[in-house]
Parts: C-alpha cells; structure tokens; sequence
C-alpha cells in the first residue's frame, strides 16, 4: 500500500478515487474549502488525521479510520461506504454516518445530530454519543457498553440488541421491531410507544408513560422508576421488581409488580391483567 504522510489537502476531491492506500497524519483542512477528498476510494486506511472539511467519505469500501477527528465542519462525513472500521475517533459534524452497512465503531465519541440514519449492520461499542434522532431507521445493531444522551433515539430500527448501555434519552425506540435491551438503563419520557416485539431484560427504565400503543412487548426482571401511565393500550407480558406509579388500560397480557399506585380503566378495551405479587412470578 502506498503511504501519504504529514500532508495537508484543501482542494475539490484531493484523493479521489485512490485505491490501497494509507493516509497517516494528515490535515484536510485550508482556504480551497474543497470538499468529498476521498470519494469513491477503496481499502483506505486513515491513521491520526484531522478532518474540517465536508464529505470526505462517500461510496467507499473497505475503509479503516483511527485516532482521527471529524469537527463540526466536517459535515455528512460517512455516506453511502460499506465495510467500515473507526476506533479511537471523535465524529463531531452533524449527519456523520448515513446508508452505510457493515461497519465497526470501538471507543469513538460522538456529537452529531441525525448520526446514523438507515445504517444497516454496525456493531459500536465502549463508545459516547450525543445526537438527535439517533440511528432512525437502521437495523441490525449490535451496541456493548455504549452511553447515549439527546432526543428522539432509535426510531424505526429493526433486529438489533443493545447491552450494558445507558441511554438518557426520550420518545426512543418508537416503531422499533425486533429489539432485544438487556442490563442497561433507559431514561426518558414516552419510551417505546407503536413498538412491536421488543423485550427490555434486567432493565432499569426511567420517566413518564412508558410502553404504550406496543404489541408483543416483554419485561424480564425490570426496575421501572418514575413511570407512570404505562402500558396504555400495549400487549404486555411484563415482571417489573419495583413498584409502577400507575398502569393505565392495559390491551392484552399480564403486568406482575410487588405494587401499582393506581390502575386506571377507562377503555373497554382493557384487558390486561395487572398482578400483585412480592416476588417476581410471571416465569
């Protein structure tokens, strides 16, 4: 592989189209303001560089990122490339991942609003992120130990599994199917709402009327905190270890606490069962 070293690249597409190189502490950065420097390149890999400038990888494959930054001018970074490794980066320009598919993220921090939107396959861990409508209309994530704080996270997304993570964060996984949270913490308002065959595991969720409007939603052991009005109108099966503030009508299914505050029914409709009991026993 050719190496390009310790240079810096301002013009319209500086590295278009390369193919088999390595760009190692390199700036693309100056007063040309070009944008798209590595478009349409293949098996790149980028060692401690700085990116201020806009679109750098678009329609890429086979790409390696590491100990970089991406600044807020950086904007749109990651589009449209596939086969895709960043560790050890800040990604910090709005829209920084977006229809991109089969990519690894490890130890990265990010600030970017409406970051990774329609991303199929990415697999993030031992990473922070900060954003707004967070990963929309993905699939197949796998997150480890990621921390996340912004608005409107996870909608639309489809078989994927987050473990050990902590998310501060409301309205996330609206419309989600087929998602798997274990061991982690969810905090934020209107958690879940239209989500279909999602199970939350040896969770502590977090905020106001969660988990309503859902159908095959699963609790397996869960503490839920400050959540009142839940469930309205869901297909529950449910084993919550602390007291519910309040249930309000329940669809279909069974909600097992040690105590709820209030059980309201004003839908007859409501058919779900709400169940008292000091230990869990929805095994």
């Amino acid at each position: 592989m050719r190496t390009v070293t310790n240079q810096t690249f301002d013009e319209e597409r500086a590295l278009y189209g390369e193919r088999d190189i390595i760009v190692r502490g390199c700036k693309f950065d100056g007063p040309a303001d070009g944008e798209s420097a590595l478009k349409e390149c293949r098996n790149i890999v980028a060692e401690e560089c700085f990116f201020n400038l806009r679109y750098p990888f678009w329609h890429d494959t086979k790409l390696k990122i590491s100990d970089s930054e991406m600044t807020e001018l950086c904007r749109a970074a990651l589009w449209y490339s596939r086969d895709i490794e960043i560790t050890d980066t800040k990604l910090y320009g709005i829209k920084a991942l977006r229809e991109c598919s089969n990519a690894v993220m490890h130890n990265c921090d990010i600030i970017s609003p409406e970051f990774g939107w329609s991303v199929n396959d990415l697999e993030m861990t031992d990473c922070t992120a900060e954003s707004e409508y967070f990963m929309m209309r993905s699939s197949n994530l796998q997150f480890n130990n990621v921390k996340f704080k912004g608005k409107y996270s996870f909608q639309y997304i489809e078989n994927s599994t987050f473990e050990n993570c902590v998310f501060d964060t409301k309205d996330a996984f609206w419309h989600a199917k087929n998602v798997t949270v274990k061991n982690s913490v969810v905090k934020g308002e209107y958690l879940a709402w239209y989500c279909e065959n999602v199970t939350f595991e040896n969770c502590r969720i977090i905020g106001t009327q969660p988990l309503c409007y859902c159908k095959g939603l699963r609790l397996i052991d869960c503490e839920m905190i400050d959540t009142d009005l839940s469930f309205e109108k869901s297909e529950v099966e449910a084993c919550v270890t602390t007291p519910i503030i309040s249930v309000k009508n329940p669809l279909l299914g069974h909600i097992y606490a040690p105590s709820v505050g209030e059980i309201i029914r004003d839908d007859e409709n409501s058919r779900g069962e709400v169940i008292i009991c000091s230990e869990c026993c929805c095994a």
